[in-house]
């Protein structure tokens, strides 16, 4: 599985790329701490793989890595997807390195 770092995926936001960021978290989640990706909670993702683009990289992410790895896996297996990279350390490691 593909993973980027925190770092690397700031950068690349910074740097305008087409990028679509993905958090899997739940809604309470979200509320209480966020970076503005958008929120698609992990046990409703499968159905609604519309909303997960296939023409661009698609960072997910959740609160350590663990859960966005399950839904990559999942998408991958069911769904076909090539272009899913998970978020190394999740919404945790963004906080410590950009607002800790």
């Amino acid at each position: 599985m593909e993973t980027i770092t925190v770092q690397e995926l700031k950068a690349k936001l910074d740097a305008g790329e087409d990028i679509q960021v993905i958090d899997v978290r739940e809604e309470h989640e979200v509320i209480e701490y966020n970076f503005g990706a958008q929120h698609i909670p992990m046990g409703d993702i499968l159905g609604r793989t519309e909303d997960v683009r296939r023409d661009c990289p698609v960072v997910v992410h959740c609160r350590s890595g663990k859960r966005s790895a399950a839904v990559i896996s999942a998408l991958e297996q069911k769904h076909d997807y090539t272009n899913l990279i998970n978020l190394d350390g999740g919404v945790l490691a963004w906080h410590e390195a950009f607002e800790g």
